[in-house]
């Protein structure tokens, strides 16, 4: 007697694994105001540093925007690995979020030394994240559950 569990699996169309599904187009758009967000904030410090005191409030809002983007991208990545199998962009999400969270508390202290290259590094993670999600599908991964 065969039963469900002794038939073959079929295997996913290779055209049905490339596109990309609605989680991984909520990660898309989370990732796009992410970066769009983050790109701001050298803007809004390079305003307070040639003299208007206004930019440091937009800088410090534009902090808790981008902090909580990174939070609720966190929270989308792992719905895109759990529909689709796909690990890295939880991993990269998490570690963004670290360092943004790291930089956001080294700014609220006045730390500038680890202030300001890590806000270059975090930019240059966003740049890299919205690259690679839009660069890539993000169907299921055939593969492994990783």
């Amino acid at each position: 007697m065969v039963t469900a569990a002794d038939r073959p699996r079929p295997a996913v169309p290779v055209r049905a694994a490339r596109r990309t599904g609605a989680s991984g187009w909520a990660l898309r758009a989370v990732v796009s105001a992410h970066a769009t967000a983050g790109f701001g904030q050298p803007v809004f410090a390079g305003v307070f540093l040639s003299g208007d005191y206004d930019g440091l409030r937009w800088h410090l809002t534009g902090a808790n925007v981008v902090t909580s983007l990174g939070y609720l991208q966190v929270v989308v990545a792992v719905v895109v690995w759990a529909r689709s199998r796909r690990a890295w962009p939880f991993a990269a999400t998490l570690a963004l979020v670290a360092a943004e969270t790291v930089q956001y508390f080294a700014g609220m202290e006045g730390a500038l030394w680890l202030h300001f290259p890590l806000g270059v590094l975090t930019v240059v993670g966003l740049t890299v994240m919205f690259i690679d999600v839009w660069r890539r599908p993000l169907g299921r991964n055939a593969g492994p559950r990783r």
